[in-house]
């Protein structure tokens, strides 16, 4: 079986990162970003066989149309990765609501979408594995990152109740939190 892997996020940062990493290892990769000349410059880098996408991850249609293309392309999706991402640091009192929206929309619904899509490839294989890219800050917070924090902190509940939904059907859902340790806790 072939290891087809959906990078979301992949362009840039921990996304392109992780590309990499798996390129090296043989999987077939989507890279998939909002700019598709920057997921197609990624993708390109990597190697043949690689192909970049774009979607807006907070849009279920978007999200549906991009799992679609890369099965005819790359055939099914087995491995996730949700590393899309937004951040607008900002003291709460000066948040404006639509930061706030981008950053849920983006950095939450975004994962809901994608593992939703992916979930039912992979329990029609009965296999996959999902890893949701978040932040110590999901656990820990910050100051000016409140929105950002609640985010992160939702994607890890929702990954930790997605995992136990799908275990028996043999999917693994994980969430790494990758930042810098927090000098002053609370």
């Amino acid at each position: 079986m072939a290891k087809v892997c959906a990078i979301f996020g992949g362009s840039r940062g921990i996304g392109r990162a992780v590309a990499q990493l798996l390129a090296q290892k043989g999987y077939r990769l989507a890279i998939v970003a909002r700019n598709l000349e920057v997921a197609k410059a990624a993708a390109g880098e990597l190697g043949g066989g690689h192909l970049a996408f774009s979607c807006d991850v907070a849009k279920e249609h978007d999200v549906q149309s991009t799992f679609e293309e890369i099965e005819k392309h790359l055939g099914r999706v087995n491995f996730l990765v949700n590393a899309a991402g937004i951040n607008r640091d900002s003291l709460l009192v000066r948040t404006k609501t639509e930061d706030m929206i981008a950053q849920l929309h983006t950095n939450l619904l975004g994962s809901m979408l994608t593992c939703k899509a992916a979930v039912k490839t992979m329990v029609q294989q009965q296999r996959g594995s999902i890893v949701n890219v978040g932040s110590i800050v999901g656990l820990k917070g910050n100051s000016g990152q409140s929105v950002y924090s609640a985010s992160k902190g939702g994607l890890v509940g929702f990954s930790r109740a997605l995992a136990k939904e799908v275990a028996r059907k043999k999917i693994r859902v994980n969430v790494v939190a990758p930042g810098v340790p927090l000098m002053m806790e609370s």
